[in-house]
């Protein structure tokens, strides 16, 4: 899908606050609010958009432990490793997880009410997934940034 300058300005506003409205995004890009409404259609239509989201405070939302947990795995096998994404998917605390090259398998990001909650977790984790190996933590002592924007050039050039 071909974005020009107004996607791509849209996409910019709307990453900042999906909830928006035409007539406010029609304020600073110089589209009619129903021309503005049928692109961000296309673009939800084109898998641009994904989806749209609140972001919450983790600490006022009752999960404010953040664990950053390297899995190791005993055996790279497809249908063992789908069997552990669809386990990690399921997780509300687990709250991104990739499949990384390197000294772990996967990276997985945890919002946790406190440390019971996340051993209690990787205690499953490990029961539900004998293919786990091992697991490494770390817990974020402060925030340096958080986010999920991706920043698009808003020029033709």
């Amino acid at each position: 899908m071909e974005l020009d300058k107004f996607d791509r300005l849209l996409l910019n506003l709307v990453q900042e606050d999906a909830g928006r409205t035409s007539d406010s995004l029609a304020e600073q890009v110089p589209l009619s609010p129903s021309a503005i409404q049928r692109r961000l259609r296309k673009l939800k239509d084109g898998g641009i958009i994904q989806r749209e989201i609140a972001v919450l405070d983790p600490r006022k939302a009752d999960r404010p432990v953040i664990f950053i947990v390297g899995l190791e795995v005993e055996r790279e096998r497809p249908e063992l490793l789908a069997e552990l994404r669809r386990w990690l998917s399921k997780e509300e605390q687990v709250q991104q997880a990739y499949y990384v090259t390197g000294e772990t398998d996967f990276v997985v990001v945890i919002a946790s009410p406190d440390t019971t909650s996340y051993d209690e977790l990787m205690t499953r984790l490990v029961e539900d997934n004998p293919n786990v190996k091992r697991f490494t933590t770390n817990v974020a002592l402060s925030v340096v940034k958080r986010g999920l924007t991706l920043r698009m050039a808003e020029d033709d050039g």
